[in-house]
């Protein structure tokens, strides 16, 4: 199976950039998303919001969108730079179970998961984000705090890990690549 895992980008976890990773373990492609570029769209989201705040000698940290240090991107991010690359992110409602989730819909490019997590025996509480794509054929988590790519085995095993997100206070999003009919 390491031998699978090698033909499989799979970017490790640094600091809090969990959505720059989990956004180049989605594209499979390294620097596909760099901090710069995930930056830029953070800050386009600032200057394009009419009731943004005003500035503070905290602003230069901690953004409206993304802590400037340590990273930690929010949704509006994502959402933003996946539809900058012609994909449209469409929230699943955690009311409806996986079943509910179309896994060989054609235009389904993989799926983000946004999950809460607590460290420093709880102190600290964040979200996180994980990518999870299907690569030749097989649905694998591309968790950047994995030490590789963990294979679900089936369709079934992916909506059972949906399904335990949403139950945990996750949440899903599909990104689907645009549909050109």
């Amino acid at each position: 199976m390491a031998s699978e895992h090698n033909k499989i980008y799979h970017e490790r976890q640094r600091l809090q950039f969990c959505l720059l990773h989990s956004l180049n373990n989605l594209f499979q492609q390294k620097d596909a998303f760099t901090r710069a570029s995930l930056d830029s769209v953070a800050e386009r989201l600032v200057l394009g919001d009419p009731g943004k705040e005003s500035w503070t000698p905290f602003s230069l940290v901690f953004k409206p969108h993304h802590n400037s240090l340590t990273g930690n991107y929010d949704i509006n991010v994502l959402i933003a730079a996946l539809e900058g690359r012609g994909k449209t992110v469409i929230w699943h409602d955690g009311r409806n179970g996986a079943s509910s989730i179309d896994l060989d819909d054609g235009l389904l490019m993989g799926i983000v998961v946004n999950v809460p997590v607590k460290r420093y025996a709880g102190l600290w509480k964040s979200r996180y984000w994980i990518a999870v794509r299907r690569i030749d054929g097989v649905w694998y988590n591309l968790d950047s705090d994995l030490l590789a790519p963990q294979c679900l085995e089936d369709c079934g095993e992916v909506r059972e890990f949906l399904d335990f997100i949403v139950s945990h206070d996750g949440q899903v999003l599909l990104v689907k690549n645009e549909n050109r009919q």
